[in-house]
């Protein structure tokens, strides 16, 4: 039993994982309460390996989850702000997570993140054997020279065991290499062959509005990335965009749970859109909060757009402005389903104009509301 935690980067380590030890794909993202139970229960008989991620919101949810998961290897992506309103400090969101890592008996393996440092906290709060994996030389699984090879992917060679190997994968961005590594080291400790593991892992194309490369006609690309939008996922996507060759133009909406006074949160973010990116277009109510930022970083004001609080607004002006090599990043929080800016470009009827959305489980691709749209003041329970 392989149990996935951490604040970020849980759906794309899990699918990296089910990719290497070849399990049979499980795209749903859903991480808590009955979701973990019915992934356990649903492991079938003889089945030699399960990856399952679970993922918490509030303090004494992870110590029942590992109750129920008991897992044999427990790998933990990042401690980050994710939740922190509930969590509080990053000191009581690695040690909420760290139960999983607790859970794990002395024949047991704690697959840790080397380059984080709430991550490797954990090392001591186990008897199981620990590997890392990361970027830095200490880390038993790391990754070198890593180069863009954009859209396809990423370029990097994997060294473990003193011995190096080349890799490629599908997915984009600096930190995603970390689900990458995180996969191999589980495939090894399950004794498949690194270059079978590299195969499988390069395969795996990218998570659904998880810096998902889009094609426009004409052209352009889309970067989808509107999964979630904390601070440090916005900064990884921005890393990535200033390396993408091209025009850039980033669709931003609201931050999620930023720490601190949310100016300064918005302020620092407006700032690196300003210097990475050529035009600025800003969903919902933030318009005011990203704007100074976005100038003082040298942003002309004409470039920065308010798409008012419509996403049908703001895919009306991409795709008026977007132009042959253009990337355009889409982020924003969960619940403003900037999901219906991609849709509207691929020709989706698009009748729903709401605000927020509180529903999690259903995508707006699929949700029987898209293209019928909520009666003036309604919206969903």
């Amino acid at each position: 039993m392989i149990a996935v935690v951490g604040s970020l980067g849980k759906t794309s380590t899990r699918r990296a994982i089910t990719a290497s030890l070849a399990l049979p794909p499980n795209e749903r993202h859903f991480n808590a309460w009955d979701a973990v139970v019915r992934s356990v229960v649903s492991i079938r008989p003889g089945q030699r390996h399960a990856a399952i991620e679970v993922g918490i919101g509030d303090k004494g949810q992870m110590r029942p989850y590992a109750a129920v998961v008991r897992p044999d290897v427990t790998v933990v992506t990042s401690i980050a702000s994710e939740h922190h309103r509930s969590l509080g400090t990053l000191d009581v969101t690695r040690d909420e997570k760290a139960w999983m890592v607790r859970a794990l008996g002395p024949g047991g393996v704690a697959v840790l993140n080397g380059d984080d440092p709430n991550v490797m906290w954990m090392a001591g709060e186990s008897r199981a054997r620990v590997v890392t994996f990361g970027f830095g030389a200490h880390c038993d699984i790391r990754a070198e020279d890593l180069a863009l090879d954009w859209p396809r992917g990423m370029r990097f060679r994997i060294v473990a065991s003193g011995r190096s190997h080349d890799a490629t994968m599908r997915l984009l961005g600096r930190h995603m290499v970390y689900p990458a590594l995180a996969a191999f080291a589980v495939a090894a400790l399950e004794g498949i062959a690194p270059e079978v593991a590299i195969e499988r892992i390069g395969a795996l194309p990218p998570s659904g509005a998880r810096m998902e490369p889009v094609p426009l006609p004409g052209g352009a690309f889309l970067l989808r990335d509107e999964f979630k939008s904390t601070t440090e996922s916005i900064d990884a996507a921005l890393d990535l965009l200033e390396a993408v060759p091209g025009r850039r133009i980033v669709v931003l909406g609201g931050i999620s749970e930023p720490v601190g006074p949310q100016w300064r949160a918005y302020r620092r973010i407006a700032g690196r859109v300003g210097r990475v990116a050529d035009r600025f277009v800003i969903c919902g109510h933030c318009h005011e909060k990203y704007r100074p930022g976005a100038i003082a970083a040298g942003m002309a004001p004409e470039q920065i757009i308010h798409a008012a609080h419509s996403p049908r607004r703001a895919a009306e002006l991409v795709a008026a402005m977007v132009q042959p090599g253009d990337v355009v990043l889409i982020k924003g929080r969960d619940t403003e389903k900037l999901e219906r800016i991609p849709l509207i470009l691929a020709g989706r009827e698009v009748r729903c104009d709401i605000e927020t959305c509180s529903v999690r489980t259903v995508s707006c691709a699929s949700c029987p509301m898209l293209e019928r749209g909520w009666k003036a003041g309604r919206g969903p329970p």
